[in-house]
C-alpha cells in the first residue's frame, strides 16, 4: 500500500548495548609499547631469541626406536637476564601418566563394543628417556622436567646479548599412528612388513621467550600445538641404506645416499617445470622387497627455521619441479609409496608448487629453497619446507571424488602453513586461529585457482552458518585459548577463514582488504606476531576501524541474523488537485469491501436517511473528489512559491520505501539490499555495519527510487553468513524443503568402480 509522504522529528534512545558493540577494543588489548606498536608493527626495540641446532640421529627401522644427541645454541636476545631455559618435551604426551589422558572427559557410552575397551587397555611405553644435559665440555647441567617442559638451570645467568650451548642425548619409542594416533609416528604395511616413518616433536626443543609471555611453556595437552623460536640446523640421519629421507632444509651429501641415475634426474627436475621422477615406483617396489641391512646418513640444513620434521621409508617414491618467486627457483617435491597412486604421482607435486605460488601473491614471497609433501595414512601435519599429508585411494586404484578433493585440500592447507606459522610465527599453543584460520582462509583463495568452482570445504560466509546459530553452549569464542576450545575445526579454522572472506568481500573490499593483510604478513615474516598486532595492522593499513568486527567476530559467540519485517511504501504528494484527487478516489474504489457492507445491503432494505430527504447535509451530499475552483487557486498559489527544482521534485513521482530491521541475532552486519523493480531490474544498496551503531536491535531506513519496487531482498549474495535466510524477503517468500519417503540403502562403491563395473559389461 502507498501512503502520503509526512515529514517527522523523531527522537531515538541511545542503545547501551550498541555502544558497547561500537567501543574500541583500547581495554581489551594490550598497550602498545617499544616492542609492539599502536600501528601493529614491531617497534623500534623489538627482539626475539634465537635457537640453533646440531643433531645426529639414528632410526632403529626393527624396533622403532629413534637415538639422537643435539648441541643446542641459544642467544638471549632480549634485555632481561635468563636464570633458567624452558625446553618443550612434546612426545611426553604419551607417557601413561599424561595430563592428556588424564583430563579426558568419558561416559560408559564411550565403551559400547570390544573394540572401544581394547582401544582404552592398549599401552604404549612413550615419551623421552633423557639420558644426559650437559655442557658442551661435558659438565652435567642441572635440569628439571615438568610434564611436557623441561628446565635447565646454567651454572649462572645468561644476560643480554649473550649466548649458551649445551648438549642434550635422548631416545624414544616411536608411536604406531594409526594405532595411538599422533601427530607423528609410523605406519606399519603388514602385508610386507615394512614402515614408513613421518618424524616430528622428536628432539627436545627451546621455547620461546618474548615480551609478551616470558617464557611460553604451557603444558602441550594435544590441541594447541608449537610455539618456537627461528634458528639454524644441522641434522644427520642415519637410516637403513634402503631408506628415501626428506627433510626440512637442503640435502647436503646427496652424492654419497643418492644414485648418478637419482642425480641425474634431480637435476633434470630443478629446471623443469613439471614433475620428474627421482625414485620410480619399481625402484621403490624393489627395495621393498629386498631390505638391505647396512646404513647412510642423509645430512640436512636449513637456516632460519622454527622446527625440523623428516619422513623416511624404503617404499617412497620421489619426485620433483621447480617452480619460480620473483626470480628465485622453488624447488617442489613429493615422497609417496605405491599406496597413494594414481593420485600423488599425477597431483602432489604441482598442488605444492601452485600453492607456493598462490600464497606468495596473497602473503609473503616464499623465501625458502624447498617445499615438500610427504604421504602417509590419514594424516594432516606442517613443519618448515614439510608437510604430512593424507589422502589414499582404494587399493584397487580407484577413488572417490571426496578422497581427491581431500587429498588437494590437506595438501593445500600443509604446504600453506609453511607461510603461517613456519614464517609468520605466531603462538599456536595459545591463539590456534592465527595459523589456522588466516591458513584456512588462504586455502580458499588457492583452491579457486586451482580449479573453477572448487567445492571448498570453508571459507564462504554461509558454510559456517549452522555452526554459529547451534547450541551456544556448546560454542566458544575464537579468541579462546587453544585447549579450551569447543568444535575446534569450526571455531579455529572455519570462524576466522569466513571473518577474513567477509571483510575482503564485503566490508573492506578486495584492494584495501588484500593491501592490509599482505603489510600485516610482511611486517611479521620471521617475528611473532601476537592477535593485538594482527587487529591493528588490518585498521592501520586499510583506514577501515574494524573494532566492531573484531568485537563481534572474534571475541564473542553472537551470530548475523538480520530480518527484514516490513517495507512501507510512500510516494510524493504533487499537490495538484487534479491528479491527488483522482488517485483518492482510484484508492477508495479499490479498497476491499467488509464483507458486512456487502451484507447490509441485501438485509437492510431502506435505511432512514434513504426514506427522509431532510437527512443528509452538506457532507453527505458533498463530493470530495471533485477538484474546486479553490482547490486549483490554492495549487497554483503553491506553485508560484516553489523553486523550479522544488517543481521537479513534486512531479517526479519518486517512491520512497521505510525498510525495517530487526537483529535477531545479535552480531551487527553491514545491510546488503537488493531492490527488484517492475520492469525486471534490481539495484543492490550497500549500508556499513555502523548503521547499528545508535540501536543495535532495531533500525529503519528509507530508499528513494525513480520507479515502483516489486520485492527487496536482504543478503541476496550469501556474503554476511546470516544463518536465517527465511525472514530477508519482503514479500516474504518461502522455499519447500525435499524429502524423501525411504531412504535408499548407500552402498561403498564409489563412481570409478561403478564406471569400471558399467564398462566390464556386469
Amino acid at each position: 500500500m502507498k501512503k502520503t509522504l509526512s515529514f517527522l522529528v523523531v527522537c531515538s534512545a541511545l542503545s547501551a548495548s550498541a555502544q558497547t558493540k561500537f567501543a574500541q577494543l583500547d581495554i581489551e588489548l594490550p598497550t602498545p609499547n617499544e616492542y609492539r606498536t599502536a600501528a601493529g608493527a614491531p617497534g623500534h626495540n623489538y627482539y626475539q631469541q634465537k635457537a640453533d641446532y646440531k643433531m645426529n640421529l639414528t632410526l632403529d627401522d626393527t624396533k622403532q626406536i629413534i637415538r639422537g644427541e643435539e648441541v643446542i645454541t641459544y642467544t638471549n636476545n632480549s634485555p632481561d637476564v635468563l636464570e633458567y631455559l624452558w625446553l618443550q618435551l612434546d612426545q611426553n604426551i604419551f607417557k601413561a601418566d599424561s595430563d592428556s589422558k588424564l583430563i579426558a572427559v568419558e561416559k560408559m557410552e564411550d565403551f559400547e563394543s570390544i573394540k572401544d575397551v581394547e582401544r582404552k587397555l592398549m599401552t604404549f611405553e612413550g615419551g623421552f628417556n633423557i639420558e644426559m644435559v650437559a655442557t658442551v665440555n661435558g659438565e652435567k647441567m642441572r635440569y628439571a622436567i615438568n610434564k611436557t617442559m623441561m628446565r635447565i638451570d646454567p651454572a649462572k645467568p645468561l644476560g643480554p646479548k649473550q649466548s649458551i650451548s649445551f648438549k642434550i642425548k635422548w631416545w624414544y619409542n616411536i608411536n604406531d599412528r594409526m594405532k595411538f594416533g599422533g601427530r607423528s609416528g609410523y605406519e606399519y604395511f603388514e602385508k610386507e612388513d615394512n614402515y614408513l616413518y613421518t618424524i616430528a616433536q622428536f628432539f627436545p626443543r627451546m621455547c620461546v621467550y618474548n615480551d609478551v609471555e616470558g617464557w611460553q611453556n604451557k603444558q602441550f595437552l594435544g590441541k594447541g600445538e608449537f610455539t618456537l623460536p627461528f634458528g639454524d640446523y644441522e641434522v644427520s640421519i642415519t637410516v637403513p641404506s634402503d631408506h628415501i629421507v626428506a627433510g626440512t632444509g637442503e640435502l647436503q651429501n646427496g652424492a654419497s645416499v643418492m644414485t648418478a641415475e637419482q642425480r641425474s634426474r634431480m637435476d633434470k627436475a630443478k629446471i623443469s617445470n613439471t614433475p620428474i621422477l627421482i625414485v620410480t615406483q619399481a625402484e621403490a617396489e624393489n627395495a621393498e622387497k629386498n631390505k638391505a641391512t647396512g646404513t647412510k646418513t642423509w645430512t640436512y640444513k636449513a637456516k632460519n627455521v622454527r622446527d625440523f620434521a623428516f619422513a623416511t621409508s624404503r617404499k617412497f617414491m620421489w619426485d620433483a619441479q621447480n617452480t619460480v618467486v620473483k626470480g628465485k627457483n622453488i624447488l617442489c617435491m613429493s615422497f609417496y609409496p605405491k599406496e597413494g597412486n594414481p593420485l600423488w604421482e599425477r597431483y602432489s607435486t604441482k598442488l605444492v608448487a601452485h600453492t607456493i605460488q598462490t600464497y606468495s601473491k596473497y602473503t609473503i614471497d616464499y623465501t625458502y629453497p624447498v617445499a615438500i609433501s610427504v604421504h602417509s595414512n590419514q594424516i594432516g601435519m606442517e613443519y618448515p619446507m614439510i608437510c604430512f599429508n593424507g589422502g589414499r585411494p582404494n587399493e584397487d586404484g580407484t577413488y572417490s571424488e571426496q578422497t581427491k578433493y581431500g587429498m588437494w585440500g590437506v595438501i593445500i592447507h600443509e604446504v600453506g602453513h609453511n607461510f603461517f606459522p613456519m614464517i609468520i610465527n605466531s603462538d599456536e599453543r595459545q591463539w590456534s586461529w592465527m595459523d589456522e584460520g588466516l591458513n584456512t582462509f588462504v586455502q580458499y583463495l588457492t583452491e579457486q585457482e586451482w580449479e573453477r568452482g572448487y567445492p571448498s570445504r570453508r571459507g564462504p560466509a554461509a558454510m559456517i552458518t549452522d555452526y554459529m546459530r547451534g547450541d551456544q553452549k556448546f560454542i566458544s569464542p575464537i579468541m579462546t585459548n587453544s585447549e579450551s576450545i569447543w568444535q575446534f575445526g569450526n571455531n579455529a579454522y572455519g570462524k576466522p577463514a569466513t571473518a577474513l572472506n567477509i571483510l575482503r568481500e564485503t566490508i573492506m573490499g578486495r584492494e584495501l582488504f588484500d593491501f592490509a593483510f599482505k603489510t600485516y604478513c610482511e611486517r611479521w615474516k620471521f617475528k611473532h606476531p601476537t592477535p593485538a598486532d594482527f587487529f591493528r595492522t588490518m585498521e592501520d593499513a586499510s583506514g577501515v576501524d574494524l573494532d566492531w568486527f573484531w568485537r563481534g567476530w572474534f571475541y564473542s559467540t553472537e551470530y548475523v541474523d538480520i530480518s527484514l519485517d516490513y517495507v512501507k511504501n510512500f510516494e510524493l504528494n504533487s499537490n495538484n488537485p487534479e491528479i491527488e484527487k483522482a488517485e483518492n478516489k482510484k484508492a477508495a474504489d479499490s479498497r476491499p469491501q467488509f464483507i458486512g457492507d456487502a451484507r447490509n445491503k441485501e438485509s437492510i432494505k431502506q435505511t432512514v436517511n434513504e426514506r427522509d430527504t431532510l437527512i443528509d447535509d452538506f457532507y453527505a451530499k458533498r463530493d470530495i473528489y471533485q477538484v474546486d475552483r479553490l482547490d486549483k487557486k490554492e495549487y497554483e498559489e503553491l506553485q508560484s512559491k516553489l523553486t523550479p527544482e522544488q517543481k521537479k521534485i513534486l512531479e517526479s513521482k519518486k517512491q520512497f520505501y521505510e525498510l525495517s530491521f530487526t537483529n535477531k541475532g545479535g552480531l551487527v552486519t553491514p545491510l546488503i539490499i537488493q531492490a527488484t523493480f517492475e520492469d525486471g531490474s534490481t539495484k543492490v544498496i550497500n549500508i556499513p555495519a555502523e548503521i547499528w551503531k545508535m540501536d543495535d536491535i532495531t533500525v529503519t531506513k528509507v530508499l528513494i527510487f525513480d520507479k515502483p519496487v516489486v520485492s527487496f531482498q536482504l543478503d541476496p549474495f550469501l556474503e554476511t553468513a546470516d544463518c536465517d535466510v527465511n525472514n530477508n524477503a519482503f514479500p516474504p517468500t518461502s522455499k519447500p524443503t525435499r524429502f524423501q519417503l525411504f531412504q535408499q540403502k548407500q552402498g561403498n562403491e564409489n563412481p570409478m568402480q561403478r564406471q569400471k563395473r558399467l564398462e566390464s559389461g556386469n
